[in-house]
């Protein structure tokens, strides 16, 4: 589709992003068929932690789609809208993706090839700080190509937790739903 076509989709879309507490990441629009698939991927502000809500994702949903059934921007035709937060495997590319990483473990690409990995502990205007097995690590922006955070099935330590073994996220850490005691048989 046109870049003019996105372009109007993307400034349809922000409004009703915004209003529910979400940033446009990204809008694509591609043929299928008679119809069109429209794709809003939306993620949390750059200074909150943890996943997307399927309550926000639901209320930016429906007001894209009532914005678009009463626009001419896709020309009348038939679409299907899609509406999603980014992946795991999104790459850090930009500076609020950085943040939203904060106290993950990521993987470093750096602008001269190599690469380093480490807990993602600050990102400032100046560059990132990791923590590695060797120690701290200070990174500034002109050394950082991008990023990729690695998933960890065990969920990182919360500094205030200490137990050390809650997700991320606020959900229960793999494994904390198994019932204590002994297996009857």
């Amino acid at each position: 589709m046109s870049a003019s076509q996105v372009d109007d989709v993307r400034d349809l879309a922000a409004p009703a992003v915004t209003a529910a507490g979400l940033v446009l990441e990204a809008v694509s629009v591609s043929p299928a068929g008679r119809r069109r698939v429209v794709r809003i991927v939306v993620d949390l502000p750059e200074d909150q932690l943890g996943g997307v809500a399927l309550d926000a994702v639901a209320q930016a949903s429906q007001a894209v789609s009532a914005a678009l059934d009463a626009s001419t921007v896709l020309g009348g035709s038939p679409y299907v809208l899609e509406v999603t937060s980014p992946g795991v495997d999104r790459p850090l590319t930009e500076r609020r993706h950085w943040m939203r990483a904060r106290r993950r473990l990521v993987e470093v690409r750096l602008a001269d090839g190599t690469r380093c990995a480490g807990r993602l502990v600050a990102v400032d205007g100046e560059g990132i700080d990791l923590e590695t097995g060797p120690g701290p690590l200070r990174l500034a922006w002109d050394r950082v190509e991008r990023g990729t955070v690695q998933v960890e099935f065990s969920g990182a330590a919360d500094p205030d937790d200490n137990e050390g073994n809650r997700a991320l996220d606020g959900e229960r850490a793999a494994g904390d739903d198994r019932p204590s005691g002994r297996r009857r048989r």
